[in-house]
């Protein structure tokens, strides 16, 4: 009976086992129920992606090391045909050649990574070529880049003067002075920017402030002193009515002349300078006369007309003689002719006494 048991026993487990697989593969056969099939798919899934990964990672890193030599030698050869560019332009407008040196700066400013320099050399170059309107734009374009570059605000303020916009000038001169003060250069002085100022206020009858100005740029120390910055002073003298003051910065203008001519190689600025100093001459007179030195404005007429007999200017020789005539007159009044009348009258008297 124990052998029979074992056996019935046997038969019994043997279904139970078979019937569980034959569940589990009941349901494995419904399709998406797979685990096997989702981990294979999950399994393939992941080899690609690292497989992509890995040749999107190799083709960058060719690209990278194949593009960075031409990028740096394009790069490198740009920057270097700007600076090309940029020397000859400025060689060339220095020279006075502005077309030729407006294609080179333009050049310049086409091959890229231009600086603030280039936009402002082609701004005068346009400037001197009459071309009002790129060279305020070159000008803006600096002040763009570099608000505290004061050769850019005192191009301009020279560009506002030559278009009257004498407010427009004045206010780019301030800046300039500004900027000038803050980031000192070789380029621009101080006693010109002063100097400029001062003819603006001059021209707009801001006396005060002219003299101001002028006498702010005779007192510093760096540049050259210009004639043209006394006798512009002397104006603003003569219209605040200090007569006196005017005439001795006319004799300080003449004296600059005279000491600047020496060096100067170039006939026709001789000329200039000369024919300046004969203009100071005769306004010095004319102050003289007004506050009644006939001496020293018969003086200044003298040396106006030794500078035109010089420069054989035979216009103004004649012009100053007429005025040394009349000065000449003022000096020495003849006295009244007698009226005949009264002398007959004293003859006839003469002789009834006589009688």
């Amino acid at each position: 009976m124990k052998k029979t048991t074992s056996k019935k026993t046997s038969t019994a487990k043997k279904p139970v086992k078979a019937a569980r697989p034959a569940a589990a593969t009941a349901q494995n056969t419904k399709p998406g129920f797979s685990p096997w099939s989702l981990s294979i798919y999950i399994y393939w899934f992941i080899i690609l992606f690292f497989i992509a990964a890995t040749f999107y990672i190799l083709g960058r890193s060719h690209n990278v090391l194949n593009t960075m030599p031409n990028n740096v030698e394009i790069t490198e050869e740009a920057l270097l045909q700007s600076e090309d560019y940029y020397n000859s332009g400025k060689t060339k407008l220095l020279a006075g050649n502005t077309e030729e040196a407006i294609s080179d700066l333009t050049a310049a400013i086409d091959a890229g990574n231009a600086n603030v320099d280039a936009y402002v050399l082609r701004g005068e170059a346009y400037m001197q070529s009459g071309n009002y309107a790129l060279a305020l734009a070159d000008f803006n374009a600096a002040i763009e880049q570099d608000s505290t570059n004061s050769v850019a605000y005192y191009d301009r303020a020279l560009l506002n003067t030559r278009l009257e916009n004498y407010t427009g000038a004045l206010n780019d001169i301030n800046s300039a002075l500004a900027a000038r003060t803050a980031f000192p250069n070789n380029i621009l002085q101080m006693r010109d920017l002063y100097a400029k100022r001062g003819q603006l206020n001059l021209w707009m009858k801001n006396w005060e402030g002219a003299v101001a100005d002028y006498t702010q740029s005779l007192a510093l120390p760096d540049g050259v002193v210009s004639p043209e910055v006394y006798a512009e002073r002397a104006e603003a003298f003569t219209a605040l009515g200090a007569l006196n003051a005017a005439i001795n910065d006319y004799t300080s203008a003449v004296r600059v002349i005279s000491e600047q001519i020496q060096g100067v190689q170039s006939a026709e600025e001789r000329e200039t300078l000369s024919a300046n100093a004969m203009d100071y001459y005769e306004k010095s007179a004319a102050l003289n006369v007004k506050l009644g030195n006939l001496t020293s404005a018969r003086s200044d007429l003298e040396s106006a007309y030794t500078i035109a007999v010089a420069l054989n200017n035979e216009e103004i020789m004649t012009h100053l003689q007429g005025l040394v005539a009349d000065l000449d007159a003022k000096m020495n009044p003849q006295p009244a002719p007698a009226d005949p009348v009264i002398e007959s009258v004293e003859i006839e008297q003469t002789e009834v006494v006589t009688e």
